[in-house]
């Protein structure tokens, strides 16, 4: 389901929920999710974690697109406004935009839409790019 030029590492949490990549372009992505029983709470709407899943990964793929050396990032900070609810069976999508880098860091913000255009939540977040997983170094942490 994920294209490996998007998300470069394999995110079995990301890939559980059922993430489909659809774009990056330098400073900007976006990733949709088809709503089922096991994305919702009890309400009967989106989780707000799956919400919030969606803008982190939205925003740090935009956000590491300003650095194609960067192997990765982490999510520094970030702020959700749940506007309102995205309701069973919808068909979300979500875009990044990283709008100012700095050596280390990628400020980016991020929407939630559904299939009618409604906005269902806003995010800010902060991203620090990582050149090395930790997986990535040796066993003596050097």
């Amino acid at each position: 389901m994920t294209a490996p030029t998007a998300f470069r590492a394999d995110i079995p949490f990301v890939n559980d929920l059922g993430v489909e990549f659809l774009a990056h372009d330098t400073g900007h992505a976006s990733i949709a999710l088809q709503l089922h029983a096991r994305h919702l709470n009890s309400w009967n709407v989106a989780h707000g974690g799956v919400i919030m899943t969606l803008l982190d990964v939205a925003m740090a793929v935009a956000g590491r697109s300003l650095d194609p050396s960067a192997g990765g990032g982490v999510t520094v900070e970030m702020k959700t406004s749940f506007v309102q609810p995205a309701l069973a069976g919808s068909r979300l999508t979500a875009s990044g935009h990283a709008f100012h880098r700095s050596s280390t860091l990628a400020f980016c913000e991020g929407e939630v839409r559904d299939e009618t255009g409604r906005l269902i939540a806003k995010s800010m977040g902060t991203f620090k790019y990582i050149h090395q997983r930790p997986a990535d170094r040796p066993a003596d942490g050097q």
